[in-house]
């Protein structure tokens, strides 16, 4: 379904000609003045030329529609970012269909760039990090436009301008946060927690009780709620990161136990028979057979662990900490109504988490490269 819907759009111009016939809407309501319609500032009317520009050069020379479509998104964008200035909550219809029509050019963009297959490997890496990296962009730039153009009250909803803006005033305390939280409670949560699960999967594949014993006991603390947890963990183990990092490890043991449990099941019983043929004892068969057939499993815990930790981290800050912290800063700055504060805490714990998850993904893919999911 996916791919028709793909190629419906390329082949099938849609999305240009509605994007034309959005700036030609918006420069016939610029041209009226009708009052609430009016859309008479300079920037605009550009945005509105260059919206039409770039919708006529796709249906006109389909093979450049890809830099077309880059070109007039972007530079669309960009005008209508530079008017808010003026129309900051008095956006009306014209700017509206300009934003829908720059909109449907990325759309456009992005269907163009999905359906390329490019031949070497190097390209294709390219055209599948431009799609998500263009994804997010917009989703910054209608968040930017649709915030300011309609005029809502930043303590609900600030812009993303105004995030960044107060992340570049407040990076040492936002250095400082992520010290607390990241570096202290999650990582060293993490490495307990997963170390101890891998430890304990081998003793319950190697112990038949603990299989039928712990299995179903994990299942049941790993349903518990972290807001349950959490404030029995401060209460044991003081306010500071000891507490978070306690935390940490019971949301991230159970999901390597089980994990490597049924990893560690996953050698086919032709291996397993070849193994004993030659006379290979336990640890040598879990070792050479095992835990390599183990590790797709594994590296499912490990990325799957790699939110968990940040989250429940974050999560038990709001139940007493020292003053600092992304929890304590969340918390703290929400009863302040400092919202741009709490998106800046927020982007950081983001952008942690997301390099956290890919350097996981990056050493999945150096050791399990003979897996069937990594072949082409």
């Amino acid at each position: 379904m996916r791919d028709l819907v793909t190629d419906f759009i390329v082949n099938h111009p849609l999305l240009p000609i509605l994007a034309g016939l959005a700036a030609l809407m918006a420069l016939m309501l610029s041209a009226s003045g009708e009052a609430g319609l009016v859309i008479a500032v300079p920037r605009l009317v550009l945005a509105a030329l260059a919206l039409a520009g770039g919708a006529a050069f796709c249906l006109w020379r389909s093979e450049w529609a890809i830099l077309a479509s880059a070109a007039s998104a972007h530079l669309t964008a960009w005008f209508l970012i530079e008017s808010l200035a003026q129309l900051a909550g008095a956006a009306g219809a014209g700017f509206w269909a300009l934003t829908i029509g720059a909109w449907l050019m990325a759309w456009y963009l992005a269907e163009r760039l999905s359906a390329l297959e490019p031949a070497s490997a190097g390209a294709r890496r390219i055209v599948n990090i431009a799609v998500p990296v263009l994804f997010g962009v917009w989703l910054l730039v209608l968040w930017e436009l649709i915030v300011r153009g309609a005029g809502v009250p930043w303590v609900l909803l600030p812009p993303p301008s105004q995030v960044g803006v107060r992340f570049a005033a407040s990076l040492d305390i936002l250095a400082a946060d992520f010290r607390q939280t990241f570096m202290k409670a999650v990582l060293i949560g993490y490495a307990l927690g997963c170390g101890a699960g891998f430890v304990v999967a081998v003793l319950v594949d190697r112990t038949p009780f603990l299989r039928r014993g712990l299995l179903p006991v994990g299942n049941m603390v790993s349903a518990l709620p972290i807001i349950g947890v959490a404030p029995i963990m401060v209460m044991w183990f003081g306010f500071d990161w000891p507490s978070k990092a306690a935390v940490v490890v019971i949301m991230t043991f159970f999901p390597m136990l089980v994990n490597t449990v049924a990893g560690l099941a996953a050698a086919g019983k032709m291996e397993r028979d070849l193994m004993h043929t030659y006379a290979a004892g336990y640890w040598q068969s879990l070792i050479k057979l095992r835990l390599p057939a183990a590790l797709p499993f594994i590296f499912n815990a490990l990325k799957i662990n790699s939110t968990l930790a940040l989250i429940g981290a974050i999560v038990a800050e709001f139940f007493g900490t020292p003053i600092v912290g992304m929890g304590f800063r969340i918390s703290t700055e929400v009863g302040r109504m400092n919202i741009d504060m709490v998106w800046a805490e927020i982007a950081v714990a983001a952008l942690a988490g997301s390099l956290f998850y890919g350097l996981v993904s990056v050493i999945e893919r150096a050791l399990t490269f003979w897996h069937p999911s990594y072949r082409s």
